[in-house]
């Protein structure tokens, strides 16, 4: 896994802006970590970097935000409020999943097997004043993706 210290947040969405060139449809990316540890952020500066014309909201009480006004529809996932796994099924991640036809962001991916096999995983952790960013692929698709943005992360000089 790879691991960056992030300042502040300003460090956290130009991390988002440094990811966003280099994901295309059909891309899964999970996100976990605490409460406050900037997921969010992390989303909404991937989804302004792709282009959409609307701010990028928490979906914790409407679960899925999508934005298709960008490059590609992108469709932000909330978990936090899911309590079982059937209530999955009502949301519709799974079609969402299958169509392929956006870049699909999960918060709190940790909480219920629901990623596909090969998925961006990033992990968020509140260290001191700042954040530690951690992430890793899944399988081949999300390993390039996860080289590419630790070459551009490393050369940034935002984190």
């Amino acid at each position: 896994m790879t691991s960056v210290e992030l300042a502040d947040a300003d460090a956290t969405a130009a991390a988002g802006r440094a990811l966003a060139p280099f994901l295309s449809a059909g891309c899964a990316i999970g996100l976990i970590g605490d409460l406050g540890a900037g997921k969010t952020a992390l989303v909404q500066a991937v989804v302004a970097a792709l282009g959409a014309t609307d701010s990028a909201t928490s979906p914790t009480f409407t679960l899925i935000n999508e934005y298709r006004r960008g490059q590609v529809p992108v469709y932000h996932v909330d978990l936090y409020r899911i309590e079982r796994a059937v209530e999955l099924d009502e949301i519709g991640l799974d079609e969402i999943f299958a169509r392929g036809d956006g870049i699909v962001l999960v918060e709190w991916a940790d909480r219920f097997d629901v990623m596909p096999r090969d998925h961006l995983r990033i992990h968020l952790e509140i260290e001191g004043s700042g954040r530690r960013l951690g992430f890793s692929g899944t399988g081949p698709r999300s390993a390039a993706l996860a080289a590419s943005w630790t070459a551009v992360l490393g050369t940034t000089g935002a984190c």
